[in-house]
């Protein structure tokens, strides 16, 4: 579908385009991590040293604190899946070079969450062939695609993510010939492996909650959720996240009460808003500045309105 400019009444189709150089995008996107994926930049070009012989185009840490690896193609290719998962991989055998990083970029004071890696791809497209080859082999991988326009609008979109993948496996991985690809099909049980041990359920935030409590959870639930069918839902060891690109929101379920941090700026909240406090300086598991403490329907309910504009605000 194409997007339109608008001119009083009259509607004019915007001109596609494309990068010049796949170095275009990749600096666009490594300039603007924070805006677009809410990542720190950690590096360009990152060597895997003289016996993998490869360059990570581009190395990050996400808002939990995850490594992510990002790698760029401006034309369709099956070579961006597979350098992605060597480097996925790699980065689960090398940890202390990626920390090293860290350290060097960013501080030392940052602790890196090994717990999940964030594998992302953008491209202008992907072939059908790729798209099963990732379902089936069950890595941990995100697929991008991008459009970039005359008027220098850049339009990027999920279209496959393994944690929403239903059906996904890690007994197979093959080319088009039925032949298999040892490191595609190392780095899907590696991943696969890592989320088995280290994935946390919604369940879990409910152990030993009133019902009342479970109730008004489900229902927060179901509210954000109920956005988009995009929104991930993410469980973590202490709270549960909803994402996109980023997390939009942040429930952490308490024994009397329910938590949930926005991604929101203090100035979006309006002087005497209820059940509301700035954490900006506060010490919190869940990621936001905005914290909202709720324990019914009704004190949720005028809340809705701060969750839907978190979700606009990340670009949903």
């Amino acid at each position: 579908m194409p997007i339109f400019d608008i001119s009083g009444d009259q509607l004019s189709a915007v001109e596609q385009k494309n990068f010049s150089l796949e170095k275009d995008l990749q600096s666009l996107i490594e300039k603007n991590l924070e805006t677009v994926f809410n990542c720190r930049f950690v590096a360009s070009e990152f060597s895997t040293g003289a016996q993998h012989a490869g360059r990570i185009d581009s190395l990050a840490l996400s808002e939990e604190d995850n490594p992510v690896i990002i790698e760029y193609k401006k034309v369709e290719s099956s070579e961006l899946i597979n350098q992605s998962l060597f480097y996925l991989h790699w980065i689960q055998d090398h940890k202390g070079d990626f920390e090293i990083a860290v350290q060097k970029r960013l501080e030392s004071a940052v602790k890196v969450d090994w717990s999940d890696v964030r594998v992302i791809c953008i491209a202008p497209n992907y072939k059908k062939y790729d798209l099963h080859a990732v379902q089936v082999m069950g890595a941990n991988i995100e697929l991008w695609k991008y459009r970039l326009f005359s008027n220098n609008s850049l339009y990027i979109e999920e279209v496959f993510h393994a944690a929403k993948s239903a059906a996904v496996s890690t007994s197979t991985s093959t080319t088009e010939n039925g032949y298999k690809n040892p490191v595609m099909v190392e780095a899907g049980k590696k991943a696969a492996l890592t989320r088995a041990t280290a994935t946390y359920t919604f369940g879990e935030r409910l152990e030993g909650k009133s019902e009342e409590i479970q109730e008004l959870t489900a229902s927060i639930r179901e509210f954000i959720i109920g956005l988009d069918e995009s929104i991930e839902e993410v469980p973590k060891k202490f709270y549960v996240a909803y994402k996109i690109s980023q997390n939009i929101a942040c429930m952490e379920v308490k024994g009397k009460n329910i938590k949930l941090f926005l991604k929101l700026k203090p100035s979006d909240i309006p002087d005497g808003t209820k059940n509301y406090r700035d954490v900006t300086s506060i010490g919190h598991y869940g990621t936001g500045d905005v914290e909202f403490t709720v324990s019914s329907e009704s004190e949720f309910e005028p809340v809705k309105e701060f969750v839907a504009m978190a979700y606009n605000k990340v670009g949903g």
